[in-house]
């Protein structure tokens, strides 16, 4: 999952940004944002959970996402 992160992260950095979670080191982190499974893919908006994919993720599941919830890429 981890190349995928980074592909996200390349391709949608001026809509959002990818942050990588320990859930060892930062078990209140995944307490506050509700994560019980790992892996899990939390989409926050002004801190607020919108949306979430538990278990492992692809391509085309983290586009649908991101579709409903973020606004279309700027034109360059």
């Amino acid at each position: 999952m981890e190349s995928l992160l980074a592909h996200v992260q390349r391709k949608e950095r001026d809509r959002l940004r990818v942050r990588r979670v320990d859930a060892d080191e930062h078990p209140r982190l995944l307490e506050k944002f509700g994560v019980v499974n790992v892996p899990s893919l939390v989409l926050v908006i002004d801190r607020r959970v919108v949306a979430r994919i538990d278990g492992r993720a692809n391509m085309p599941q983290i586009e649908q996402l991101l579709e409903q919830y973020l606004p279309e890429p700027a034109l360059t």
